[in-house]
């Protein structure tokens, strides 16, 4: 009998730890945060790495999350849904381009204001936008550039 009351209570006390884990775990990813923030819109042609949940960053600092990627059935463009902290206000000729951490880093889309004095609203799109660079793409170019170099 003693033996099912010790084990109650570590199961008890295990049961806490995990409840406390998922609570951090859900408060450090900023999941579910899109709900208070400015809503937008943005298509791109290529957002190879760029996930839901990806930061959105502006100066490096992140001011957002992206919340939603969809195709579009006529112009085949990737569209993203974004929300930014409704602090930030951005104007209308704001540029957003899919960026890369690193070599081996994930994607995160970067904000750029532009100079216009009429404002981004919730529900608006971005129209300047700039797509993904593949690496790959990049170091095939680079390595047949160099190989048609000929010779005289």
């Amino acid at each position: 009998m003693g033996n099912q009351i010790v084990e109650t209570v570590i199961g008890g006390v295990v049961l806490a730890f995990a409840a406390i884990f998922l609570i951090f775990a859900y408060r450090t990813a900023d999941i579910g945060s899109g709900g208070n923030g400015v809503h937008l819109t943005a298509r791109f042609d290529q957002i190879d790495g760029l996930n839901v949940g990806s930061d959105v960053r502006m100066s490096g600092i992140k001011v957002g999350t992206v919340t939603s990627q969809d195709l579009d059935p006529q112009t085949f463009q990737a569209i993203v849904g974004l929300s930014v902290d409704s602090a930030i206000k951005l104007p209308e000729d704001t540029a957003a381009k899919v960026a890369s951490e690193g070599l081996l880093g994930g994607s995160y889309l970067a904000l750029e204001p532009g100079g216009a004095d009429e404002l981004l609203e919730s529900g608006d799109e971005i129209t300047y936008t700039q797509s993904a660079v593949n690496l790959m793409d990049l170091i095939g170019q680079a390595i047949f550039s160099a190989g048609s170099g000929k010779s005289e």
